[in-house]
């Protein structure tokens, strides 16, 4: 089989005009503060190059999302995490003047900082739906309060409405700061599905998706920095996210975590994830008329 273009799903041109395009994918090749396995920065790359051995017709929605033109951004770089958050605040800002959902590929965790808040700028009353295997609310780690265990901390900066889904990690110093009405651990959800609509009757009308890979378990999921076990299963989350997708208008998202290894059907299953996603938005977009966008 030929090498795909290095862009999302391995579109051509015609695919990939910017004007024309619906979503941009923005990779944040960072890996700055990760605390175990390196590697994070080299996951956007891993996704993009498995995204291209996708098949673009989805069963499920009966859709063909990249129709809609996916376009693929030069990579954010920087060495600094101040100077990556003002860099990736300018550029997602000027993608949400253009319209566009704006899909961000880590690196590390940190990296949603600068998105987020440039998405708690843009829409009055969003709500961030977060998967993780961790609560990421310390308020320091490591001599930063920019380290990928920080993200939620930060991110409470910017706005309150966070519904936690999956954690199963957490420092006692996190403990007194959980909203245990907003918070869905790992062990008490993993034998049902009622959780699920306890989880989207929390969010507001505009939502905002994180999602660290480890929220999968590591029977699934082994590529990430920080593995735990207990995770969620493929289509727990996949009914949380079309749930989500049903009621409420998903304006933006974000996949990090991935470290890749010499299994590549981790990085399948991330680039599976997104374009999965891309269509539950993209056919349940009707529902979501009466809206507003910002």
């Amino acid at each position: 089989m030929p090498k795909p273009p290095f862009s999302f799903c391995g579109l051509p041109n015609n695919d990939t005009d910017y004007a024309r395009a619906s979503t941009v994918i923005l990779p944040i090749p960072f890996d700055k503060t990760s605390t175990w396995v390196k590697g994070a920065d080299k996951g956007p790359a891993a996704i993009i190059e498995a995204s291209g051995y996708l098949e673009l017709y989805d069963i499920e929605t009966d859709s063909e999302v990249f129709k809609k033109g996916i376009f693929t951004a030069k990579p954010i770089r920087s060495a600094s995490i101040s100077v990556l958050i003002k860099k990736t605040d300018s550029a997602v800002s000027s993608y949400l003047k253009d319209n566009k959902l704006v899909v961000t590929l880590g690196g590390e965790h940190s990296v949603s900082i600068g998105v987020i808040k440039s998405y708690t700028e843009r829409y009055k009353d969003l709500s961030i739906l977060h998967l993780d295997a961790h609560a990421d609310s310390r308020d320091s780690y490591q001599g930063t309060r920019y380290n990928h265990a920080c993200v939620i901390a930060r991110v409470q900066e910017f706005t309150k409405n966070i519904v936690s889904v999956g954690i199963r990690s957490m420092d006692v110093s996190e403990r007194s700061g959980v909203d245990h009405k907003r918070i869905f651990l790992a062990h008490k959800i993993h034998d049902s599905d009622k959780w699920i609509n306890n989880t989207v009757r929390l969010l507001t009308d505009s939502v905002y998706i994180t999602i660290d890979l480890d929220v999968f378990d590591p029977g699934i999921m082994p590529s990430t920095g920080t593995p735990e076990p207990g995770g969620l299963g493929w289509y727990q989350v996949m009914k949380l996210l079309y749930s989500v997708s049903k009621s409420k208008r998903i304006v933006g998202f974000d996949v990090v975590e991935l470290c890749p290894s010499n299994s590549k059907a981790p990085d399948f299953l991330a680039a599976k994830l997104i374009y999965t996603l891309l269509s539950y938005i993209d056919v349940n977009k009707p529902r979501h008329a009466g809206i507003p966008s910002c």
